[in-house]
C-alpha cells in the first residue's frame, strides 16, 4: 500500500515467482467455431526482473519440441499498469504488449493485434487461486469486445523445492 492507502500493484505478480507445472488446454482452431481442445504439459519458471522492475517467466513444452517462450512483465508506477510482452522461438517475434492490471485476486489485460490477417482483441486473464496453484487464460474477440472466445487455458501448480 502506498502512503495514501491505496494499492498500487507493484508487487501483484509475486504470487507466481518460482517453478511450475502447466497443464494446457488450447483450441485446436480459434475463431472458427472450433471446440476440440488439445491438452499438453509444459514447465514455467518465474523470475523477478532487476531493480524491481517487474518479472519473466521461461516457459518450455515439447507439444512443440524444443519450444521455449519468454514472458516480460513490467509495471508502471505512473499508470499503475502491467504491460506483459511475449517472445517464442517458434515466431521469433515480439506480440504486442497487453495492458492492464489486478482487482483483486484476478487480473485483466489487453490489446489490438491481429490473426490470420483480421484485427482482433486480445484478452490475458490471470486468476492467483491460493498460494500453490494459478491460472491463465487467453481470449480472442473479433468485434471489438463484444463476444470473446477463449482459446488457451493454462493451469498452473508449484513445484515444491
Amino acid at each position: 500500500m502506498s502512503e495514501q492507502g491505496q494499492h498500487d500493484g507493484a508487487r501483484d505478480f509475486d504470487f507466481l515467482m518460482g517453478r511450475w507445472r502447466v497443464h494446457n488446454r488450447r483450441l485446436k482452431e480459434r475463431l472458427k467455431g472450433c471446440t476440440e481442445w488439445l491438452p499438453f504439459e509444459a514447465t514455467a519458471e518465474e523470475h523477478p526482473l532487476p531493480g524491481g522492475l517487474g518479472n519473466q517467466e521461461t516457459y518450455r513444452s515439447e507439444f512443440w519440441p524444443g519450444f521455449v517462450g519468454l514472458a516480460t512483465r513490467v509495471y508502471n508506477p505512473a499508470t499503475r499498469q502491467w504491460s506483459i510482452s511475449w517472445v517464442d522461438n517458434r515466431n521469433h517475434t515480439v506480440d504486442p504488449p497487453v495492458l492492464g492490471g489486478f482487482v483483486g485476486d484476478v487480473g485483466q489485460f489487453e490489446t489490438n493485434d491481429t490473426f490470420e490477417g483480421r484485427a482482433i482483441r486480445v484478452r490475458f486473464t490471470w486468476t492467483r487461486l491460493g498460494q500453490d496453484t494459478a491460472r491463465w487464460e487467453q481470449a480472442f474477440s473479433p468485434d471489438e469486445g463484444r463476444s470473446w472466445e477463449t482459446n488457451w487455458v493454462m493451469e498452473f501448480t508449484r513445484v515444491k523445492e
